[in-house]
């Protein structure tokens, strides 16, 4: 009895583990993607958050993970027909963000942002992008009023803000 029920403990375990796996399946483009239609990419990893014009073709936007830490854009030829894809919530990407340029020149750039905070006094909205990285941060990009970069740099996100235990007994 004790056998049997071992044997179905590591038949149940090996079962999730495998449905797990499987559901991440569908979390970054297929490694070698090159020649796959864009039905075929919608099909692996779902449908895309937005889909733009790009030279040379369009791009899918596929942003992923907990918190939105990676954003994947697949480049499509004009027949439709992926050529490459990359993951653009990086330090290369976020050194691209400068003060000046249009709201719309950043999205191009990131992708759409996991988080949209309107500042006071009417004075524009913060966009955070959570990412891979060893410290507890993301990047923040400042729109001011005319839909231009204000600023862009590094912040704390709510969650790893340290508590005032004085404050909460």
């Amino acid at each position: 009895m004790r056998t049997v029920l071992s044997r179905l403990a590591v038949v149940s375990v090996s079962a999730v583990v495998v449905a797990v796996l499987s559901a991440c399946a569908g979390y970054a483009p297929p490694t070698d993607l090159s020649g796959l239609s864009r039905d075929e990419i919608v099909a692996r990893m779902g449908p895309p958050d937005m889909q733009g014009q790009v030279a040379g073709g369009s791009r899918l936007e596929f942003p992923r993970g907990p918190y939105g830490v990676h954003t994947w854009f697949v480049y499509l030829d004009p027949n439709g027909r992926a050529t490459r894809s990359e993951q653009v919530l990086t330090e290369t990407s976020f050194l691209r963000i400068n003060p000046g340029m249009s709201q719309e020149e950043a999205r191009q750039v990131l992708g759409r942002p996991g988080e949209v905070e309107a500042l006071g006094r009417n004075r524009g909205q913060v966009w955070s992008y959570r990412y891979e990285n060893p410290f507890c941060r993301w990047f923040q990009i400042e729109i001011a009023q005319d839909q231009t970069v204000r600023s862009a740099g590094y912040g704390e996100p709510p969650e790893c803000a340290k508590r005032d235990d004085s404050t909460h007994p």
